[in-house]
């Protein structure tokens, strides 16, 4: 799109990704591809509620057509609506419904009748929906195709029929609009039942939790050695995952970090690959610390962004410009620029740090009870008085190397930012994402070495080094029991999104005026929706979450406004009740929908239907009925939701996403599992088959918990492959 400021914006071209094509590129597909002209019989959506039959006798046979309604039309006007009709064919003869002005959910309510030929050539019944315009042509809005010879068989269809697109035409300006770089993938997994998976999740546990008994072949061991560079951040974040839902995250992190600390002699590439214990410390931050990280970074990364002050350290980058008035006006010199630079990183870093030393009530107790145990252990591998800097360094590591320090290069990556910075600011917060790296390393002489550059600062990193180890004592100083208390504390106060919105509640009388609409301050969590004038005001609870009935978006034409929702929710008396809430951006809104639905996931009595409009002078703006309380006309879309990072964790879709990577790799880890063993007994043992699954270990049971759960995945894909191959002859059938 080419966006304008104040008219619509401007189609540039587009890009269709078949799912054929998807689905020969199963970890991806990613590269350049030509964007197409729009063809606007191409950009059809909705469905038509239809029902079309054979009636009469032999000898005078007719068939009828009855269109009742449609839903979710294509908007063809500016008015952000369409005024639909639909054209029924057959035969050489055309009937048409009348014109429904100003809806994109039109009912009709209208039947037609022709004569049945059946010697006729022509076999297709064809619907079609249009876009009534007073003086251009017609908008083509979508068909539906039905066979006769079928219909004669089956005597009668009714039902939703998705609108589909006339035939393409040829491509005039393929590769001349330009391309578009994408990278794309499609997963299809099929998840069973928790109670499938609990044999699998039961047994990870067990290894980790009987992890101080002094195993020669740890499970945990066989699925770090086999799983490749390519599969380590998957599994390690499916395993985090699963782990903290299990509440068990802290000993399966131990555990991964003692088996690293065994493979490493040398305290100086404690933690520096890329290793399967590293991918999930760094895993576990990200889920567990994001809102710890939005507290921490976030000021300073909204300093930079709104500052946008020029900075450069490095000499060879430095650019000349001027400073002062048009008339009076100087160039500012390359040490002018430096010092300037220097006095300005200083400033973000000394805050920065500020900010850290400041935060340790606010790091969850989850987190601070892993560092913890992770300064114990590498205490403990690295005992000598040299290498006392390893234990502060194994912890800064993880929390400046790889969480601190990428967040604030790539501000947008980690939720802090909407949008990506600008050449200046983006060099401005590399900077200062070096210098946090540079505290984390311990080590200022090494900064100094490789950017000389960076000398200045080093008297602001050995004190920010001195203020980071005072920081990790006071962050690991956690007894059990705060541990138990604080985490308890933290979900119950855990927030899935918050943010300004703008709110109207519907009125029962009188328009509703997008002058009206207000803004607050909203926070969702896990109970409840609430308001507040600012953040730091005492928030009110708007809307129960076990009361929420739906969550879904509004017609722009509704409020002549765009990126408006509705939360419809039962108030105190049970009554119905409408909130209406504007958002700022297309990219926020579906932001809110999805962690609105996501956390009524199990509510009762969700909606089935609603109306996309809203309620004025006596009737829906979205399909014109009278009726206030009646069914809606559309369908509701609980299930539409996005991937975020503070997603509600889903145990079976963990648990299932570990069976696929472990099935995977299961031959490369009976072989390892063989080949430690032999080192163990010193001679070659074949792999134990017996069923005493109760007295083997680990890996044996492992083995045959795949086993049986592939069994099961199998029959069940089996099944629904054998449905699918039903529908498809259905479609084929429908299409001939």
């Amino acid at each position: 799109m080419d966006e304008d400021a104040l008219s619509r914006d401007d189609v540039i071209g587009k890009v269709s990704l078949t799912h054929s094509l998807l689905a020969e590129h199963p970890k991806g597909y990613c590269g350049w591809l030509n964007l197409t002209e729009i063809d606007p019989d191409e950009e059809v959506q909705g469905e038509l509620h239809l029902r079309i039959e054979i009636v009469g006798s032999d000898a005078a046979k007719k068939l009828r057509c009855r269109v009742f309604d449609a839903r979710d039309l294509a908007r063809k006007d500016r008015n952000g609506a369409s005024d639909p009709f639909v054209r029924v064919r057959y035969n050489g003869k055309t009937q048409e419904t009348s014109v429904i002005k100003k809806s994109c959910y039109p009912r009709w309510n209208e039947t037609f009748e022709f004569d049945l030929d059946e010697s006729a050539p022509e076999k297709l019944c064809v619907v079609e929906v249009w876009d009534w315009d007073l003086v251009s042509r017609n908008d083509f809005l979508g068909k539906v195709v039905f066979n006769v010879q079928r219909l004669l068989a089956v005597q009668r269809e009714e039902g939703w029929f998705l609108l589909q697109p006339d035939k393409s035409k040829p491509q005039q300006d393929e590769g001349n609009l330009g391309a578009l770089h994408l990278q794309v993938r499609l997963r299809d997994e099929m998840v069973l039942p928790s109670s499938h998976y609990q044999p699998l999740a039961q047994l990870l546990c067990e290894e980790v939790k009987a992890a101080a008994q002094d195993r020669k072949v740890h499970l945990i061991t066989l699925i770090d050695e086999t799983t490749t560079a390519e599969c380590r951040q998957e599994i390690a974040i499916n395993l985090v995952k699963l782990f903290l839902g299990q509440g068990l995250a802290k000993e399966l992190l131990d555990l991964l970090i003692k088996l690293e600390l065994d493979k490493t002699d040398e305290p100086n590439t404690l933690f520096r690959g890329n290793s399967l214990a590293s991918k999930s410390m760094e895993s576990f931050l990200k889920v567990a610390g994001m809102q710890y990280l939005h507290a921490v970074l976030g000021p300073a990364v909204n300093r930079v962004f709104e500052e946008k002050r020029y900075i450069e350290l490095d000499p060879s980058k430095v650019e000349s410009k001027d400073v002062g008035c048009s008339s009076l006006h100087r160039t500012q010199s390359e040490s002018d620029v430096i010092q300037q630079s220097v006095h300005l990183l200083r400033s973000y870093l000394t805050d920065l740090l500020a900010a850290v030393a400041k935060s340790v009530k606010f790091c969850p107790a989850v987190i601070r009870a892993t560092f913890r145990q992770l300064f114990k252990r590498v205490g403990e591998r690295f005992p000598e008085e040299k290498d006392q800097n390893v234990r502060f360094m194994a912890i800064t590591s993880f929390l400046c190397l790889r969480f601190f320090s990428p967040a604030i290069m790539s501000p947008r990556l980690f939720y802090l930012r909407e949008k990506h910075a600008d050449a200046r600011t983006s060099r401005a917060l590399l900077l200062l994402a070096k210098t946090v790296q540079n505290v984390g390393n311990m080590d200022p002489g090494i900064s100094c070495t490789k950017e000389s550059w960076m000398a200045p600062l080093q008297p602001t990193i050995q004190q920010g080094i001195a203020q980071m180890k005072q920081f990790i004592l006071q962050l690991i100083d956690i007894e059990e029991k705060e541990e138990l208390d604080l985490q308890k504390a933290l979900s119950q106060s855990q927030v899935v999104k918050e943010g300004p919105l703008f709110i109207h509640k519907a009125k029962t009388k009188g328009p509703l005026m997008s002058s009206s609409f207000k803004k607050l301050y909203f926070a969702l969590t896990s109970e409840a929706l609430s308001y507040a004038k600012t953040p730091n005001s005492k928030k009110s609870s708007f809307i129960t979450l076990a009361n929420i009935r739906a969550a879904e978006k509004v017609e722009e034409k509704s409020f002549g406004s765009s990126n408006v929702m509705q939360i419809i929710y039962a108030d105190e008396d049970g009554q119905a009740a409408t909130a209406y809430l504007q958002c700022k951006c297309v990219n926020e809104l579906n932001q809110w929908l999805s962690a609105l639905r996501k956390v009524c996931v199990n509510n009762t009595g969700m909606l089935c239907s609603y109306h996309p409009g809203i309620f004025r002078g006596e009737k829906w703006s979205c399909c014109l009925q009278k009726d206030k309380s009646g069914l809606g006309c559309d369908k509701t879309r609980h299930g539409v939701t996005l991937r975020e990072w503070n997603d509600p964790l889903d145990p079976d879709l963990e648990a299932h996403l570990i069976f696929r990577h472990l099935l995977g790799v299961r031959e490369a880890m009976k072989e390892k599992y063989l080949e430690l063993l032999t080192q163990e007994k010193g001679e070659n043992l074949p792999l134990n088959q017996s069923d005493d699954l109760e007295n083997a270990d680990g890996p044996t049971r492992l083995f045959r918990v795949l086993q049986d759960l592939e069994e099961v995945h199998n029959k069940e894909l089996s099944r629904l492959r054998d449905l699918a191959s039903q529908e498809r002859n259905c479609l084929v059938e429908l299409q001939t």
